[in-house]
């Protein structure tokens, strides 16, 4: 089991995708190639693979759970333009190898780098990714961290039902302990710059329980029997936070462009 295990249906239907100004960064930041090539770790139902893949010819998106996998797939094949190249595998981060002389110009970990071993995938891409390629790692603050009125409050009620601590599924979650950005600086990858980009979300509450269901701290399963109960006590609390029919978010991602020295894009 993984920390996401019982998540993968809600993640896809109800996780915000990235905006498509992060996208546009992103591939502006990539050199030209021919074919371009997009390697997304940590691919979820593919999310970030599914917003960057107008400007790729090659799509590699990689995951550790398998229904995740699943949904990347359903997501992600059918989007394809003709001649687009997509291959979705089932695999750790750390453990991928692409096939031969396959070379990412484009690496991005969207909202997973804190669950790898950091050091060991930077030193597996270090051996493949193309000379001058880019690794993208980026989040937003999730609902555990955001600070409005209304998200503590989310936060409170699902802490009231699970517990103080944060989950990560049947676990704990345990933070890493250095910044990403110093973890970046002592690697291969070492010429770092940051961008942040805002966002602006609303809400429905529904949405807001489907999110919770998405993410490893408040996975359906978690709340056993009780998750009915925990269903009408959030609607409860939300209410008077509503703005006509939604809950208002502002958020930004946090974007860390990584480099090896003396290597520049376009």
């Amino acid at each position: 089991m993984t920390a996401f295990t019982g998540t993968s249906y809600y993640y896809r239907r109800f996780r915000p995708g990235i905006p498509a100004a992060l996208a546009a960064l992103l591939a502006q930041e990539t050199s030209a190639g021919s074919p371009l090539r997009l390697l997304d770790v940590g691919t979820g139902p593919g999310l970030v693979a599914r917003a960057l893949a107008p400007y790729f010819d090659e799509v590699i998106a990689v995951d550790s759970d398998q229904a995740m996998c699943a949904e990347a797939e359903a997501a992600l094949r059918p989007a394809l333009s003709a001649g687009q190249r997509l291959h979705v595998q089932h695999t750790l981060a750390e453990d991928f190898m692409p096939p031969v002389g396959w070379q990412p110009h484009l690496v991005t970990c969207g909202r997973v780098f804190h669950w790898l071993d950091q050091p060991r995938l930077l030193n597996r891409l270090n051996e493949y990714i193309a000379p001058d390629g880019v690794l993208a790692v980026f989040s937003d603050r999730s609902l555990w961290t955001a600070d409005s009125a209304w998200q503590q409050t989310t936060r409170t009620v699902a802490q009231h039902f699970l517990g103080e601590q944060q989950r990560a599924g049947d676990g704990v979650f345990d933070p890493p302990g250095q910044p990403d950005e110093e973890v970046l600086r002592a690697s291969a990858f070492r010429e770092v710059t940051t961008a942040t980009i805002p966002v602006r979300r609303e809400w429905r509450t529904e949405e807001v329980l489907g999110y919770l269901y998405s993410t490893s701290f408040a996975a359906p399963h978690l709340f056993g029997d009780r998750q009915e109960a925990f269903e009408a006590t959030l609607t409860d609390a939300l209410a008077p936070f509503m703005e006509g029919e939604f809950l208002v978010e502002d958020n930004a991602f946090t974007v860390l462009i990584a480099r090896r020295p003396c290597v520049r894009g376009r």
